[in-house]
């Protein structure tokens, strides 16, 4: 059924040949992607509003930013953690088994987070959320890496990833709705955020189609046959860190993670907090009457259209970077792409002052999010097949320990740039200013190119 015999030519299309069951597993490991990409998502646009309600009453928005910074870190130490542990244990035991139990996680714990009481359990879902979110991308990847033929693995890959965008853009258009039933009155706009988690729920159904014939990769059954008894390990950290070989792939696959990671994640995915910002300033200037829930209800709104035009960005940015990677190569595209990442991202936060530039949006998600692309066609070819799953999630997700510390220096340089007491506008050019200062770190990834291998038309280590 996964046999790769009888391929078509090499000048013919990547999806040229491809059997039912490629596409089906292709389908349910990109179906993970997505999803975990709109947990993600859900949290990013409703962490402001559920801190807003789980702090004590009173609580200033830069005090807000700073707990969304805390919760937002925590989150991708969480990703981290799971990222290491289901990574090795998918290696071990098999990626479609290990896929189905990180999906189940993310999906509930994305759910009870609508109930949380307080800032303390609301952080222990986002974390155990994050486990299960950190399993999924490299299980994912392996998965199809290891299942589809080897012509189709770079396009496949790449496609996977862009497709990540489908989620992002999901819980986009999820938050708009949540406005606009704000506005009308339908709802209370102070709860919307919860309906917001118990949408991010639902894919815990994907499980049950996961499990009811996804199977294992027919290369990676036989060669865990034959590492049984030849007695050599699967998914073991001692092997991956203790070979010269893997280990360099290991600790620069790390680092141009943590330069994108870092990027997206400690500076890229706070535009929701600039967007809230700018538009109370627009909305109080045009009206200084308008109300605290008229406010929150564009907000939501207006934070919902960003995120489809960012995410929309990101998804041809993706493919681009895919094209990019076949033609040019694994390392000149990375040199382009974390460049635009830097600049793109100074153009947004600096430039972005309302409804009609929001466009920037973007261009910051084509550049910024292009990169993630790469890492899905990169990151496996680094590997074997042995410790496919485990490299692959150690480079992605570990990255993220280190990364995790961005979303708090934005938070506290951002509070050292503005007096506590300052008005709406001086705080937000302190923010502003912040992101600039912390969109260099896209410029390590720069530095760990030069330890790693080009692997364009070269077969996958075995």
């Amino acid at each position: 059924m996964q046999s790769d015999q009888s391929q078509p030519l090499d000048n013919e299309p990547w999806y040229k040949g491809l059997t039912s069951y490629h596409w089906f597993v292709f389908a349910m490991a990109s179906m993970a992607w997505v999803f975990d990409c709109l947990d993600q998502q859900v949290f990013i646009l409703a962490r402001g509003e559920a801190l807003k309600a789980l702090l004590p009453s009173g609580t200033e928005g830069p005090v807000i930013n700073q707990y969304a910074g805390y919760s937002t870190s925590i989150f991708m130490i969480g990703w981290a953690t799971g990222g290491l542990i289901f990574g090795s244990i998918g290696d071990r035991i098999g990626r479609a088994r290990t896929l189905a139990i990180t999906v189940l996680m993310y999906s509930l714990c994305t759910g009870l987070s609508a109930f949380s009481t307080g800032w303390q359990d609301f952080f222990v879902y986002r974390f155990v959320t994050g486990m299960g979110v950190g399993g999924v991308f490299g299980l994912a990847v392996a998965l199809v890496a290891d299942s589809l033929p080897e012509r189709s693995r770079t396009a496949a890959l790449g496609l996977l990833q862009a497709l990540s965008a489908i989620g992002n853009i999901s819980a986009g258009l999820m938050s708009i709705y949540v406005g606009k039933l704000g506005a009308a009155g339908t709802i209370d706009p102070n709860t919307g955020w919860k309906l917001m988690f118990l949408f991010g729920a639902l894919p815990a159904f994907l499980c049950v189609f996961i499990q009811w014939r996804l199977k294992e990769p027919q290369k990676w059954v036989i060669a865990r046959q034959e590492g049984r008894a030849a007695g050599v390990k699967f998914g073991s950290y001692s092997t991956l860190l203790g070979d010269a070989r893997w280990r360099k792939s290991a600790i620069g696959g790390l680092l141009l993670c943590v330069a994108g990671v870092i990027g997206v994640w400690g500076i890229g995915f706070f535009a929701p907090e600039l967007i809230n910002g700018v538009i109370e300033i627009q909305m109080l200037k045009d009206d200084p009457t308008a109300t605290k829930e008229s406010i929150k209800a564009a907000q939501s709104m207006w934070r919902g259209y960003n995120g489809i035009i960012q995410n929309t960005g990101a998804f041809f940015g993706m493919l681009a970077f895919t094209y990019l990677c076949q033609r040019i190569g694994r390392k000149k595209a990375f040199v382009i792409g974390f460049i635009a990442a830097m600049l793109a991202t100074i153009t947004f936060f600096q430039n972005f002052n309302g409804i009609s530039t929001i466009w920037l949006s973007g261009l910051m998600g084509f550049c910024q999010l292009a990169l993630f692309a790469g890492f899905a066609v990169y990151l496996p070819e680094l590997f074997p097949l042995r410790l496919r799953s485990t490299g692959t999630s150690f480079c992605y997700n570990v990255g993220r320990y280190v990364a995790a510390t961005g979303p708090i220096t934005l938070g506290e340089l951002a509070k050292v740039l503005a007096p506590e007491k300052a008005p709406l506008e001086v705080k937000l050019q302190a923010f502003r200013d912040a992101c600039t200062y912390m969109s260099f770190f896209f410029l390590i990834g720069l530095v760990a190119l030069l330890f790693l291998p080009e692997t364009k038309d070269k077969p996958l280590p075995e």
